[in-house]
Protein backbone atom coordinates (compact mmCIF):
# COMPACT_ATOMS: atom_id res chain seq x y z
CA UNK A 1 0.00 0.00 0.00
CA UNK A 2 1.03 3.56 -0.57
CA UNK A 3 2.56 5.50 1.95
CA UNK A 4 1.07 9.67 1.74
CA UNK A 5 4.40 10.48 0.97
CA UNK A 6 4.36 8.17 -2.02
CA UNK A 7 0.74 9.27 -3.19
CA UNK A 8 2.07 13.26 -2.72
CA UNK A 9 5.34 12.12 -5.29
CA UNK A 10 2.62 10.35 -7.32
CA UNK A 11 -0.02 13.27 -7.94
CA UNK A 12 2.93 15.84 -8.74
CA UNK A 13 4.74 13.52 -11.43
CA UNK A 14 0.83 12.73 -13.22
CA UNK A 15 0.81 16.72 -12.98
CA UNK A 16 4.05 17.05 -15.17
CA UNK A 17 6.09 18.26 -12.19
CA UNK A 18 9.68 17.26 -12.43
CA UNK A 19 11.87 18.94 -9.82
CA UNK A 20 12.09 19.64 -6.33
CA UNK A 21 15.03 21.66 -4.26
CA UNK A 22 15.35 21.39 -1.18
CA UNK A 23 17.46 22.04 2.07
CA UNK A 24 16.60 17.98 3.61
CA UNK A 25 14.93 17.83 7.00
CA UNK A 26 13.48 15.31 9.19
CA UNK A 27 10.20 16.77 9.11
CA UNK A 28 9.79 15.39 5.65
CA UNK A 29 11.95 12.42 5.55
CA UNK A 30 9.04 10.20 4.24
CA UNK A 31 8.77 13.35 1.19
CA UNK A 32 12.69 12.61 0.27
CA UNK A 33 11.82 9.08 0.22
CA UNK A 34 8.95 9.49 -2.44
CA UNK A 35 11.04 11.68 -4.80
CA UNK A 36 13.83 9.30 -4.45
CA UNK A 37 11.85 6.35 -5.48
CA UNK A 38 9.50 8.35 -8.35
CA UNK A 39 11.52 8.37 -11.95
CA UNK A 40 9.59 11.24 -13.08
CA UNK A 41 11.37 13.54 -10.09
CA UNK A 42 14.71 14.90 -10.04
CA UNK A 43 15.76 15.85 -6.13
CA UNK A 44 17.92 18.82 -6.20
CA UNK A 45 19.45 19.17 -2.71
CA UNK A 46 20.71 23.08 -2.16
CA UNK A 47 22.83 24.97 0.45
CA UNK A 48 19.88 27.24 1.36
CA UNK A 49 16.50 27.28 1.44
CA UNK A 50 16.04 30.58 -0.19
CA UNK A 51 18.36 28.90 -3.03
CA UNK A 52 15.33 26.30 -3.28
CA UNK A 53 12.70 28.75 -3.59
CA UNK A 54 14.35 30.93 -6.03
CA UNK A 55 15.55 27.57 -7.84
CA UNK A 56 11.91 26.55 -8.21
CA UNK A 57 10.48 30.07 -9.04
CA UNK A 58 12.75 29.86 -11.88
CA UNK A 59 11.76 26.36 -13.68
CA UNK A 60 8.13 27.49 -13.22
CA UNK A 61 9.25 31.01 -15.33
CA UNK A 62 9.98 28.87 -17.86
CA UNK A 63 8.24 26.24 -18.17
CA UNK A 64 5.16 27.08 -17.02
CA UNK A 65 4.42 24.14 -14.97
CA UNK A 66 5.36 24.80 -10.81
CA UNK A 67 8.07 22.86 -9.30
CA UNK A 68 8.32 21.82 -6.19
CA UNK A 69 10.15 24.05 -2.57
CA UNK A 70 10.84 21.81 0.50
CA UNK A 71 11.89 22.99 3.65
CA UNK A 72 11.53 21.70 7.24
CA UNK A 73 10.12 23.41 10.22
CA UNK A 74 10.11 26.76 11.52
CA UNK A 75 13.80 27.95 10.65
CA UNK A 76 13.74 26.52 7.44
CA UNK A 77 10.18 27.44 6.51
CA UNK A 78 11.14 31.15 7.07
CA UNK A 79 14.16 30.80 4.84
CA UNK A 80 12.19 29.78 2.26
CA UNK A 81 9.99 32.47 2.19
CA UNK A 82 11.75 34.88 0.05
CA UNK A 83 11.22 33.05 -3.16
CA UNK A 84 7.99 32.12 -1.95
CA UNK A 85 7.07 35.96 -1.77
CA UNK A 86 8.56 36.24 -5.30
CA UNK A 87 6.28 33.60 -7.04
CA UNK A 88 3.44 35.79 -5.47
CA UNK A 89 4.39 39.03 -6.63
CA UNK A 90 5.93 37.36 -10.34
CA UNK A 91 2.63 34.98 -10.68
CA UNK A 92 4.67 32.40 -11.19
CA UNK A 93 3.14 28.75 -10.18
CA UNK A 94 5.25 26.87 -7.43
CA UNK A 95 3.91 23.93 -5.29
CA UNK A 96 5.59 24.53 -1.50
CA UNK A 97 5.72 21.29 0.36
CA UNK A 98 7.11 21.90 4.40
CA UNK A 99 7.09 19.90 7.25
CA UNK A 100 5.52 20.59 10.52
CA UNK A 101 5.37 19.48 13.64
CA UNK A 102 4.19 15.77 14.84
CA UNK A 103 0.37 16.48 14.71
CA UNK A 104 0.17 15.00 18.57
CA UNK A 105 2.66 18.29 19.27
CA UNK A 106 0.63 20.82 17.33
CA UNK A 107 -0.21 23.90 19.07
CA UNK A 108 1.84 23.87 21.92
CA UNK A 109 4.95 26.15 21.15
CA UNK A 110 6.84 22.75 20.15
CA UNK A 111 9.98 23.01 19.17
CA UNK A 112 10.48 24.75 16.04
CA UNK A 113 6.81 25.10 15.80
CA UNK A 114 5.17 27.77 13.51
CA UNK A 115 1.70 28.04 12.15
CA UNK A 116 2.49 27.92 8.55
CA UNK A 117 -0.69 27.95 7.61
CA UNK A 118 -1.27 31.29 9.37
CA UNK A 119 2.56 32.74 8.12
CA UNK A 120 2.33 32.10 4.35
CA UNK A 121 -1.35 32.98 3.99
CA UNK A 122 -0.54 36.38 2.75
CA UNK A 123 2.57 35.30 0.61
CA UNK A 124 1.11 32.65 -0.92
CA UNK A 125 -2.03 32.22 -3.52
CA UNK A 126 -3.21 29.53 -0.74
CA UNK A 127 -1.65 27.80 2.12
CA UNK A 128 -3.32 25.08 4.36
CA UNK A 129 -2.56 22.48 7.20
CA UNK A 130 -4.31 19.20 6.22
CA UNK A 131 -6.00 17.68 9.76
CA UNK A 132 -5.36 13.91 8.93
CA UNK A 133 -3.08 12.26 7.06
CA UNK A 134 -5.81 11.08 4.85
CA UNK A 135 -6.52 14.89 3.45
CA UNK A 136 -2.65 15.34 2.08
CA UNK A 137 -3.01 14.10 -1.42
CA UNK A 138 -6.00 16.07 -1.97
CA UNK A 139 -4.71 19.06 -0.57
CA UNK A 140 -1.47 18.94 -2.61
CA UNK A 141 -3.89 18.28 -5.49
CA UNK A 142 -5.67 21.66 -4.57
CA UNK A 143 -2.14 23.10 -4.68
CA UNK A 144 -1.52 22.36 -7.89
CA UNK A 145 -4.66 23.57 -8.91
CA UNK A 146 -4.54 27.05 -7.13
CA UNK A 147 -0.81 26.98 -8.20
CA UNK A 148 -1.93 27.09 -12.05
CA UNK A 149 -4.61 29.42 -11.91
CA UNK A 150 -6.60 32.16 -12.97
CA UNK A 151 -4.05 34.13 -11.47
CA UNK A 152 -1.19 31.74 -10.84
CA UNK A 153 1.32 31.61 -7.76
CA UNK A 154 3.00 29.72 -5.28
CA UNK A 155 0.80 27.02 -2.90
CA UNK A 156 2.14 26.15 0.16
CA UNK A 157 0.94 22.89 2.15
CA UNK A 158 2.61 22.11 5.74
CA UNK A 159 2.40 18.55 6.80
CA UNK A 160 2.82 17.06 10.56
CA UNK A 161 5.92 14.92 10.37
CA UNK A 162 4.09 11.99 10.91
CA UNK A 163 1.60 12.44 8.37
CA UNK A 164 4.09 11.52 5.95
CA UNK A 165 4.60 7.66 6.31
CA UNK A 166 0.87 7.14 7.22
CA UNK A 167 -0.96 4.59 4.48
CA UNK A 168 -3.07 5.52 2.08
CA UNK A 169 -5.44 3.16 0.80
CA UNK A 170 -7.45 6.03 -1.37
CA UNK A 171 -7.67 6.68 -5.08
CA UNK A 172 -4.82 9.43 -6.56
CA UNK A 173 -6.67 12.73 -6.53
CA UNK A 174 -6.21 14.80 -9.59
CA UNK A 175 -6.15 18.30 -9.96
CA UNK A 176 -8.98 20.09 -10.94
CA UNK A 177 -8.53 22.73 -13.85
CA UNK A 178 -9.55 26.18 -12.57
CA UNK A 179 -11.41 28.44 -15.10
CA UNK A 180 -10.71 31.45 -15.91
CA UNK A 181 -13.46 33.84 -16.95
CA UNK A 182 -13.92 33.46 -20.59
CA UNK A 183 -12.96 36.99 -22.65
CA UNK A 184 -15.09 38.75 -24.87
CA UNK A 185 -13.02 38.42 -27.82
CA UNK A 186 -15.58 39.77 -29.98
CA UNK A 187 -15.80 42.63 -27.96
CA UNK A 188 -12.59 43.39 -27.62
CA UNK A 189 -11.20 43.40 -31.46
CA UNK A 190 -14.52 45.84 -31.84
CA UNK A 191 -12.85 48.04 -29.38
CA UNK A 192 -9.43 47.72 -30.70
CA UNK A 193 -10.79 47.91 -34.37
CA UNK A 194 -11.81 51.69 -33.22
CA UNK A 195 -8.97 52.53 -31.74
CA UNK A 196 -6.88 55.46 -32.52
CA UNK A 197 -4.12 54.75 -31.15
CA UNK A 198 -3.75 51.19 -29.24
CA UNK A 199 -1.03 49.52 -27.25
CA UNK A 200 -0.26 46.36 -25.68
CA UNK A 201 1.54 45.67 -22.00
CA UNK A 202 2.52 42.14 -22.08
CA UNK A 203 4.24 40.10 -19.62
CA UNK A 204 3.33 36.41 -22.01
CA UNK A 205 6.94 34.26 -21.88
CA UNK A 206 6.09 30.69 -23.48
CA UNK A 207 7.18 31.07 -27.37
CA UNK A 208 3.50 30.15 -28.74
CA UNK A 209 2.43 33.07 -27.35
CA UNK A 210 5.93 34.59 -28.57
CA UNK A 211 5.14 34.18 -31.61
CA UNK A 212 1.08 34.79 -31.54
CA UNK A 213 1.57 38.74 -30.21
CA UNK A 214 4.29 39.23 -33.15
CA UNK A 215 1.84 38.30 -35.60
CA UNK A 216 -0.96 40.32 -33.96
CA UNK A 217 1.32 43.20 -33.59
CA UNK A 218 2.36 42.85 -37.21
CA UNK A 219 -1.07 42.16 -38.42
CA UNK A 220 -3.25 44.96 -36.57
CA UNK A 221 -0.44 48.21 -36.00
CA UNK A 222 -0.48 47.61 -32.28
CA UNK A 223 2.53 49.31 -30.26
CA UNK A 224 4.15 46.70 -27.52
CA UNK A 225 5.14 47.50 -24.29
CA UNK A 226 6.82 44.84 -22.15
CA UNK A 227 6.19 44.66 -18.36
CA UNK A 228 8.80 44.95 -15.37
CA UNK A 229 11.44 42.21 -15.94
CA UNK A 230 9.21 40.47 -19.11
CA UNK A 231 11.43 41.95 -21.61
CA UNK A 232 11.53 38.70 -23.09
CA UNK A 233 7.70 38.47 -24.31
CA UNK A 234 8.62 40.35 -27.60
CA UNK A 235 11.41 40.94 -29.14
CA UNK A 236 13.12 44.51 -28.50
CA UNK A 237 14.59 45.13 -31.94
CA UNK A 238 11.37 44.92 -33.94
CA UNK A 239 10.16 48.32 -34.94
CA UNK A 240 6.69 48.09 -33.08
CA UNK A 241 8.30 47.25 -29.66
CA UNK A 242 7.74 50.90 -27.60
CA UNK A 243 9.68 50.10 -24.45
CA UNK A 244 10.26 48.10 -21.57
CA UNK A 245 8.11 49.48 -18.13
CA UNK A 246 11.09 49.16 -15.79
CA UNK A 247 12.20 51.44 -13.32
CA UNK A 248 13.06 54.98 -14.33
CA UNK A 249 11.52 54.95 -17.57
CA UNK A 250 12.46 58.16 -19.52
CA UNK A 251 9.30 60.84 -20.55
CA UNK A 252 10.13 60.37 -24.39
CA UNK A 253 9.36 56.14 -23.87
CA UNK A 254 6.26 56.42 -22.01
CA UNK A 255 4.45 59.22 -24.60
CA UNK A 256 3.03 56.15 -27.05
CA UNK A 257 1.42 54.64 -23.83
CA UNK A 258 0.55 58.21 -22.15
CA UNK A 259 -1.54 59.23 -25.89
CA UNK A 260 -2.79 55.89 -25.86
CA UNK A 261 -7.03 55.48 -26.31
CA UNK A 262 -7.43 51.74 -25.18
CA UNK A 263 -4.92 49.27 -23.31
CA UNK A 264 -4.89 45.72 -23.80
CA UNK A 265 -2.97 43.91 -21.19
CA UNK A 266 -1.80 40.06 -21.87
CA UNK A 267 -0.84 37.42 -20.15
CA UNK A 268 -0.05 39.94 -17.33
CA UNK A 269 -1.08 41.49 -14.40
CA UNK A 270 -0.06 45.31 -13.96
CA UNK A 271 2.12 45.59 -10.73
CA UNK A 272 3.39 48.46 -9.53
CA UNK A 273 6.33 49.07 -11.59
CA UNK A 274 4.94 48.02 -14.78
CA UNK A 275 2.03 50.55 -14.43
CA UNK A 276 4.56 52.85 -13.71
CA UNK A 277 3.70 53.38 -9.78
CA UNK A 278 0.14 52.77 -10.71
CA UNK A 279 -0.19 55.84 -13.05
CA UNK A 280 -0.98 54.00 -16.15
CA UNK A 281 -3.74 52.98 -17.72
CA UNK A 282 -5.05 56.85 -17.13
CA UNK A 283 -8.64 57.49 -15.97
CA UNK A 284 -9.66 58.59 -19.44
CA UNK A 285 -7.76 54.90 -21.50
CA UNK A 286 -9.63 52.45 -21.81
CA UNK A 287 -8.08 48.45 -20.60
CA UNK A 288 -8.51 45.52 -22.19
CA UNK A 289 -7.36 42.27 -21.10
CA UNK A 290 -6.10 39.12 -22.82
CA UNK A 291 -4.98 36.32 -22.46
CA UNK A 292 -1.82 35.24 -24.60
CA UNK A 293 -4.01 31.67 -26.18
CA UNK A 294 -6.97 33.93 -26.95
CA UNK A 295 -4.48 35.96 -29.85
CA UNK A 296 -5.04 34.04 -32.75
CA UNK A 297 -8.80 34.72 -32.57
CA UNK A 298 -8.41 38.06 -31.81
CA UNK A 299 -6.44 38.77 -35.23
CA UNK A 300 -8.84 36.48 -37.08
CA UNK A 301 -11.78 38.68 -35.57
CA UNK A 302 -9.83 42.38 -36.22
CA UNK A 303 -9.39 44.02 -39.27
CA UNK A 304 -6.17 44.79 -40.35
CA UNK A 305 -4.70 47.73 -40.22
CA UNK A 306 -0.80 49.62 -40.19
CA UNK A 307 -0.04 52.41 -38.12
CA UNK A 308 3.49 53.98 -37.28
CA UNK A 309 5.52 53.89 -34.25
CA UNK A 310 8.60 54.87 -35.52
CA UNK A 311 8.56 57.55 -33.16
CA UNK A 312 8.01 55.21 -29.93
CA UNK A 313 10.97 52.62 -31.18
CA UNK A 314 13.25 55.55 -31.73
CA UNK A 315 12.95 57.01 -28.39
CA UNK A 316 13.79 53.04 -27.08
CA UNK A 317 17.15 53.42 -29.80
CA UNK A 318 18.08 56.45 -28.39
CA UNK A 319 17.50 55.07 -24.41
CA UNK A 320 19.19 51.54 -25.09
CA UNK A 321 22.23 53.49 -27.32
CA UNK A 322 25.14 52.99 -25.02
CA UNK A 323 27.46 55.74 -25.12
CA UNK A 324 31.20 55.79 -26.05
CA UNK A 325 34.08 55.13 -23.53
CA UNK A 326 37.11 56.73 -23.82
CA UNK A 327 40.43 54.98 -23.13
CA UNK A 328 42.37 55.08 -19.69
CA UNK A 329 38.48 54.60 -18.01
CA UNK A 330 37.61 52.40 -15.41
CA UNK A 331 35.79 49.30 -16.53
CA UNK A 332 32.10 50.59 -17.00
CA UNK A 333 28.95 48.19 -16.24
CA UNK A 334 27.49 48.73 -19.49
CA UNK A 335 30.57 47.23 -21.12
CA UNK A 336 30.60 44.62 -19.34
CA UNK A 337 27.11 44.05 -20.63
CA UNK A 338 27.01 44.50 -24.28
CA UNK A 339 30.22 42.58 -24.58
CA UNK A 340 28.40 39.70 -23.44
CA UNK A 341 25.45 40.49 -25.62
CA UNK A 342 28.10 40.58 -28.39
CA UNK A 343 29.60 36.98 -27.31
CA UNK A 344 26.42 34.97 -25.85
CA UNK A 345 24.44 33.20 -27.85
CA UNK A 346 21.08 34.40 -29.10
CA UNK A 347 18.80 32.37 -27.09
CA UNK A 348 21.37 32.58 -23.73
CA UNK A 349 19.20 32.68 -20.58
CA UNK A 350 19.75 35.18 -18.37
CA UNK A 351 19.10 35.91 -14.67
CA UNK A 352 19.19 39.08 -13.60
CA UNK A 353 19.58 39.82 -9.34
CA UNK A 354 18.00 43.04 -7.79
CA UNK A 355 20.24 46.31 -7.08
CA UNK A 356 21.41 49.40 -9.31
CA UNK A 357 23.38 46.80 -11.94
CA UNK A 358 20.58 45.36 -13.26
CA UNK A 359 19.53 48.47 -14.80
CA UNK A 360 22.39 48.02 -17.21
CA UNK A 361 20.96 44.31 -18.14
CA UNK A 362 17.52 45.87 -18.84
CA UNK A 363 18.71 48.88 -20.78
CA UNK A 364 21.45 46.88 -22.78
CA UNK A 365 21.06 43.30 -23.09
CA UNK A 366 18.32 43.55 -25.95
CA UNK A 367 15.95 40.78 -25.47
CA UNK A 368 14.63 38.77 -28.61
CA UNK A 369 13.82 35.66 -28.00
CA UNK A 370 11.08 33.80 -25.56
CA UNK A 371 12.39 32.55 -22.05
CA UNK A 372 15.71 34.00 -22.31
CA UNK A 373 15.33 36.46 -19.17
CA UNK A 374 14.67 35.25 -15.48
CA UNK A 375 14.37 38.34 -12.91
CA UNK A 376 12.69 38.88 -9.50
CA UNK A 377 9.98 41.53 -9.83
CA UNK A 378 9.85 41.70 -6.16
CA UNK A 379 13.29 43.04 -6.65
CA UNK A 380 14.55 39.84 -4.20
CA UNK A 381 18.32 40.11 -3.89
CA UNK A 382 19.92 36.64 -3.88
CA UNK A 383 17.97 35.15 -7.02
CA UNK A 384 20.77 35.09 -10.20
CA UNK A 385 22.51 32.35 -9.07
CA UNK A 386 20.03 30.07 -7.69
CA UNK A 387 17.96 31.31 -10.52
CA UNK A 388 20.72 30.41 -13.29
CA UNK A 389 21.76 26.83 -11.82
CA UNK A 390 17.63 25.95 -11.94
CA UNK A 391 17.54 26.98 -15.44
CA UNK A 392 20.97 25.03 -16.04
CA UNK A 393 19.07 21.93 -15.27
CA UNK A 394 16.45 22.52 -17.19
CA UNK A 395 17.86 23.84 -20.41
CA UNK A 396 21.06 22.04 -20.43
CA UNK A 397 21.58 22.84 -24.14
CA UNK A 398 21.81 26.75 -23.21
CA UNK A 399 24.11 28.83 -21.85
CA UNK A 400 22.77 30.46 -18.75
CA UNK A 401 24.48 33.70 -17.56
CA UNK A 402 23.74 35.00 -14.33
CA UNK A 403 24.39 38.68 -13.60
CA UNK A 404 25.12 39.86 -9.82
CA UNK A 405 26.15 41.79 -7.74
CA UNK A 406 28.17 41.99 -5.10
CA UNK A 407 25.90 42.16 -2.35
CA UNK A 408 23.72 39.58 -3.89
CA UNK A 409 26.41 37.19 -4.66
CA UNK A 410 27.39 36.42 -1.11
CA UNK A 411 23.69 35.80 -0.14
CA UNK A 412 23.20 32.67 -2.31
CA UNK A 413 26.16 32.45 -4.48
CA UNK A 414 27.10 29.23 -2.22
CA UNK A 415 24.76 27.96 -4.72
CA UNK A 416 27.36 27.81 -6.93
CA UNK A 417 28.48 24.87 -5.21
CA UNK A 418 25.24 23.15 -6.52
CA UNK A 419 25.79 23.82 -9.89
CA UNK A 420 29.56 22.35 -9.56
CA UNK A 421 27.65 18.93 -7.81
CA UNK A 422 25.10 18.92 -10.71
CA UNK A 423 27.59 19.73 -13.51
CA UNK A 424 25.67 22.99 -14.47
CA UNK A 425 28.14 24.93 -16.55
CA UNK A 426 26.84 28.35 -16.06
CA UNK A 427 28.31 31.36 -16.30
CA UNK A 428 28.14 34.03 -13.14
CA UNK A 429 29.21 37.64 -13.71
CA UNK A 430 29.33 39.30 -10.66
CA UNK A 431 29.49 43.35 -10.78
CA UNK A 432 31.56 44.36 -7.85
CA UNK A 433 31.91 47.61 -7.12
CA UNK A 434 32.03 47.26 -3.20
CA UNK A 435 28.51 49.12 -2.38
CA UNK A 436 25.01 48.51 -2.43
CA UNK A 437 24.24 50.71 -4.93
CA UNK A 438 21.04 51.01 -4.99
CA UNK A 439 20.53 52.05 -0.99
CA UNK A 440 23.34 54.11 -1.30
CA UNK A 441 21.76 56.44 -4.26
CA UNK A 442 18.67 56.58 -2.43
CA UNK A 443 20.77 58.03 0.89
CA UNK A 444 23.16 60.35 -1.26
CA UNK A 445 20.03 61.92 -3.58
CA UNK A 446 17.59 62.54 -0.23
CA UNK A 447 20.66 64.04 1.16
CA UNK A 448 21.46 61.64 3.73
CA UNK A 449 25.40 60.22 4.52
CA UNK A 450 26.02 56.46 2.91
CA UNK A 451 25.95 54.27 5.66
CA UNK A 452 25.73 50.47 6.14
CA UNK A 453 26.44 50.40 2.55
CA UNK A 454 30.21 49.26 2.17
CA UNK A 455 30.56 45.45 1.05
CA UNK A 456 34.28 44.36 1.36
CA UNK A 457 36.30 43.39 -0.95
CA UNK A 458 36.24 39.85 -2.20
CA UNK A 459 38.24 37.91 -4.39
CA UNK A 460 35.20 35.82 -5.91
CA UNK A 461 37.47 34.37 -8.59
CA UNK A 462 39.40 32.58 -5.89
CA UNK A 463 36.08 32.01 -3.69
CA UNK A 464 34.23 30.37 -7.38
CA UNK A 465 37.33 27.80 -7.61
CA UNK A 466 37.64 26.66 -3.99
CA UNK A 467 33.71 25.61 -4.28
CA UNK A 468 34.91 23.30 -7.85
CA UNK A 469 34.14 26.15 -10.22
CA UNK A 470 36.14 28.08 -12.49
CA UNK A 471 37.32 31.37 -11.93
CA UNK A 472 39.11 34.94 -13.38
CA UNK A 473 39.26 38.18 -12.25
CA UNK A 474 38.70 41.05 -14.81
CA UNK A 475 39.79 44.55 -14.00
CA UNK A 476 40.37 46.06 -17.47
CA UNK A 477 38.23 46.19 -20.62
CA UNK A 478 41.45 44.49 -22.57
CA UNK A 479 40.71 41.56 -19.99
CA UNK A 480 36.93 41.56 -20.60
CA UNK A 481 36.25 39.55 -24.00
CA UNK A 482 38.91 37.20 -23.39
CA UNK A 483 37.36 36.30 -20.01
CA UNK A 484 34.15 36.10 -21.37
CA UNK A 485 34.86 33.80 -24.22
CA UNK A 486 36.92 31.51 -21.92
CA UNK A 487 33.82 31.11 -19.26
CA UNK A 488 31.03 30.57 -22.25
CA UNK A 489 33.54 27.54 -23.18
CA UNK A 490 33.76 26.14 -19.67
CA UNK A 491 32.25 22.82 -19.45
CA UNK A 492 31.96 24.04 -15.57
CA UNK A 493 30.49 26.79 -13.88
CA UNK A 494 32.49 29.68 -13.96
CA UNK A 495 32.60 33.05 -12.15
CA UNK A 496 33.93 36.33 -13.81
CA UNK A 497 35.18 39.02 -10.98
CA UNK A 498 34.52 42.02 -13.12
CA UNK A 499 35.74 44.99 -11.13
CA UNK A 500 33.55 47.50 -12.20
CA UNK A 501 34.16 51.79 -11.60
CA UNK A 502 32.54 52.48 -7.96
CA UNK A 503 31.52 55.80 -8.63
CA UNK A 504 29.32 54.73 -11.18
CA UNK A 505 25.55 54.06 -9.92
CA UNK A 506 23.49 54.05 -12.77
CA UNK A 507 23.96 54.71 -16.57
CA UNK A 508 22.79 57.91 -15.95
CA UNK A 509 24.42 58.83 -12.15
CA UNK A 510 27.61 59.04 -10.85
CA UNK A 511 27.94 59.04 -7.19
CA UNK A 512 30.28 61.87 -7.50
CA UNK A 513 27.70 64.35 -8.72
CA UNK A 514 26.08 63.86 -5.56
CA UNK A 515 28.56 63.98 -3.27
CA UNK A 516 29.81 67.82 -4.77
CA UNK A 517 27.46 69.26 -4.11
Amino acid sequence: MRTVAQAVARVLADAGVEHGFTVPGESFLGLLDAFADTPELTLVSTRHESGAAFMAEACGKLRGVPAVAMASRGPGATNLSIGVHTARQDGTPMVVLLGQVPSTKLGRDSFQEVDLAAMYAPLATSATQPATAAEVPGAVAEALAQATGPRPGPAVVAVPSDFWDEPFPGTLPAPARLAAPEPDVAEIAERLGAARSPVVITGARDPDGHRELVATAEALGLAIYTGFRRQDAFPEDHPQFAGHLGLSVPEAQLKALEDADVVLTVGMRLDEVTSQGFRFPLPEQEHLELPPSALAELRAKTPPRQRDWSVAHEAVREFTTPPEFGPGAALHPTEVVRALRRLAPRDAVVTNDAGNFSGFAHRYWCFTEPRTQLGPCNGAMGYAVPAAVAAQLLEPGRAVIAMVGDGGALMTGQEIETAVRHRAPIVVVVFQNGLYGTIALHQVKSGRPMSAVDIGAVDFAGWARSLGAAGRTVETREQLEPAIRAALAEQRPCVLDVRTDPDVLTADARLGDFLET
